[in-house]
């Protein structure tokens, strides 16, 4: 599964050094499926190498297809760092992550030959157990939807994951228990869709009346010979013994990570593969194996979806990209401690896979395996057409402002990072427009870009594009699979952190100037015989306001510490474990405490409790509990019973 929750979490967080490969040159041969690759083992063995180093990694591997043919082969590194077990391409097994989204849309394509799966019914035709909801009559979900992203759903992975295979429900159950909300029509919006293609998982069993694993083994990892590939969980004996751990960096060494399994295999949580099997996979998918079915291989490739015309889109779970003015058919994959990348270039016969098993410092692993695809390319097909050339594109004006991911949960504990995790668009006097938090890279925070039409820019010095339509969404050639749509202002996230972090202030001064003031009025009415002790109502509200100071407090402490490593937050989320899951707990606890320190602050003025000063310091927390936890309401902090979105 494409764990993309990780980046949203950790986009504040993410940076480090990827180490620079050669540059493209203009006597690079093109790839042919004659030539062999000059030079690419020491140019893949000192970037891989350099990457676990600097991005501290176990164990990586990488392969390279070419004229049908595989050309590089290679391991680096560790598989297990408490038995410094090599990585053996061949042996060595890593999990798939949403890599295993090709594997569900291609067993779901084969079944749509055979006439058991229409691409453009209702789902719900073929549903027993459960329907999905009816949110938008006349507009059903289709088959053609969830293998484009295009369903509509709202994205929640919080507590999917399990540590123990054995634990792993199945996967009708758990679609039924999980359906989540509907939060657009259908065929409207890209948006990454993991429970989407766990559903078009559950299609295939319904439509062959075989589970989804053994169905995939049988139809199309048997007959490419991918033998050390499996969808099952848990996974066979043999496949464990050479699985490689699963790590985040730890001080000065690795800790190992847990959260690979789930329920939902046909998205990615729990399948495991060989580096060489991708090998297989990718040798497939580049000569159009009819072994998968006819016309299968193409229409997988092929785009089907764009949510900009003038932007590369979706094909079934494949992403369109370029680079260097070549199409790159690509797909990554990544659930905790692995992560893969997969390129595919049709015209050039050529392919490369990537796959680590660590996060890397600030998450960095998925950047490297995408980074080292660009520079083979670079090094091997260099820029075949020189960019685009800039036009006036009018009022840039309408533009600006500040975007959101439709991948952004709507219902889920996972809303709160779109705090954090925003792109801005800033629209320059010489019609020109600069973005931040846009790019995949965590070295480049800021780009520029220059317009070549109405609403289409490129990237000054660079080869992205970006795509504005009248309804205020934003797409992207650097990540096809998500859009970005214009948040109104009073969705603005600034300023509700702003606002979040004062009021958490309050609360967390109020948490250590109450006893210190306590403690002074009982000294002073020890020094003053007969002096009269505070109401039994005034001392009950100073107890109470402390109380739920310190539920804040231990709340907000509690979320810092928890985002300071975007790696754990990972983990943390997809296991919902019980330092996570306390969090909200303790916010409602205090939620409620604060509504009865609002009816207190009302008794002060009325009562005449304390002096001026102490009435209007209690009223500052009660005001400030309204702002804060009005806001924790919005981002789904609290540990409500009802929906607040």
């Amino acid at each position: 599964m494409k764990v993309h929750l990780i980046r949203i979490w950790a986009t504040v967080l993410a940076g480090a050094v990827i180490l620079t490969a050669s540059p493209a040159t203009a006597s690079a041969r093109p790839v042919t499926p004659e030539t062999d690759l000059p030079g690419l083992a020491e140019m893949v063995d000192r970037i891989v190498s350099g990457q676990l180093a600097e991005s501290r990694i176990p164990g990586a591997a990488v392969v390279v297809v070419s004229g049908g043919r595989t050309v590089l082969a290679k391991g680096y590194g560790v598989a297990d760092v408490a038995t410094r077990r090599p990585v053996d391409p061949r042996r060595t097994g890593f999990f798939t992550g949403s890599l295993a989204k090709l594997f569900t849309a291609t067993a779901a394509l084969q079944l749509v030959d055979a006439g058991k799966l229409d691409l453009r019914a209702d789902v719900n035709k073929y549903l027993t157990a459960f329907k999905i909801e009816d949110s938008y009559p006349g507009r059903p979900v289709t088959l053609e939807h969830l293998l484009t992203y295009t369903a509509g759903f709202d994205d929640n992975v919080v507590g999917l994951a399990e540590a123990d295979p054995k634990d792993v429900g199945s996967l009708a159950g758990s679609l039924a228990d999980r359906q989540p909300r509907r939060v657009r029509p259908p065929g409207t919006r890209v948006a990454y869709d993991n429970y989407g293609l766990a559903l078009a998982g559950h299609l295939v069993e319904a439509a062959s009346g075989q589970s989804f694993a053994k169905y995939v083994e049988q139809h199309v990892l048997k007959p490419l010979g991918m033998n050390a590939t499996s969808l099952a969980v848990p996974h066979a004996a043999t496949l464990d013994a050479h699985l490689a751990g699963a790590y985040r960096p730890s001080e000065d060494g690795y800790a190992a990570v847990k959260g690979q399994y789930g329920p939902w295999a046909p998205a990615g949580t729990g399948p495991v593969s060989t580096p060489a099997d991708m090998g297989r996979f990718m040798l497939a998918q580049l000569s159009g194996d009819p072994r998968l079915g006819k016309n299968v291989v193409r229409r997988l490739q092929e785009q089907h979806y764009a949510q900009d015309p003038r932007i590369p889109g979706m094909g079934y779970t494949f992403e369109q990209r370029s680079h260097n003015g070549h199409r790159i058919v690509y797909k990554d994959g990544e659930v905790t401690g692995h992560h893969n990348v997969m390129g595919l270039l049709p015209e050039q016969d050529l392919g490369i896979y990537v796959v680590y098993n660590g996060d890397g410092v600030g998450g960095q692993a998925g950047w490297n395996g995408q980074s080292l695809v660009k520079r083979i390319i670079d090094r091997y097909l260099p820029a075949k057409s020189a960019s685009a050339k800039a036009v006036s594109g009018g009022d840039v004006t309408r533009y600006a402002g500040t975007y959101r991911s439709t991948r952004t949960s709507r219902t889920s504990l996972m809303k709160v990072s779109s705090l954090f995790a925003t792109m801005g668009v800033q629209a320059n006097a010489d019609g020109t427009l600069t973005t931040t938090g846009l790019s995949p890279d965590p070295e480049k925070t800021t780009q520029h870009w220059t317009p070549i039409g109405q609403g289409l820019f490129q990237e000054r010095d660079g080869q992205a594009k970006i795509a504005f339509d009248d309804e205020g969404t934003l797409s992207t050639s650097m990540n096809p699979s998500e859009a970005l749509e214009k948040l109104a202002w009073a969705d603005e996230p600034m300023p509700h952190t702003i606002l979040l972090g004062l009021s958490a202030l309050v609360f967390v001064l109020a948490f250590l100037a109450l006893p210190v003031s306590t403690l002074v009025r009982v000294l002073r009415r020890r020094s003053r015989a007969g002096a009269r002790s505070q109401p039994a109502g005034a001392r009950a509200a100073r107890l109470l306001a402390w109380i739920t100071a310190a539920l804040v407090t231990v709340f907000v402490g509690g979320i810092a510490m928890t985002m300071s490593d975007p790696n754990v937050v990972t983990e943390l989320t997809v296991l919902y474990a019980p330092r996570l899951a306390a969090l909200p707990i303790v916010a409602t606890a205090g939620l409620v405490l604060s509504v009865l320190v609002a009816g207190y602050a009302v008794a002060a003025w009325v009562k005449g409790w304390w002096g001026r000063p102490g009435r209007l310091g209690y009223t500052a927390l009660a005001l400030a509990g309204v702002v804060f936890f009005k806001i924790a309401m919005t981002y789904n902090l609290l540990a409500l019973p009802f929906p607040t979105n």
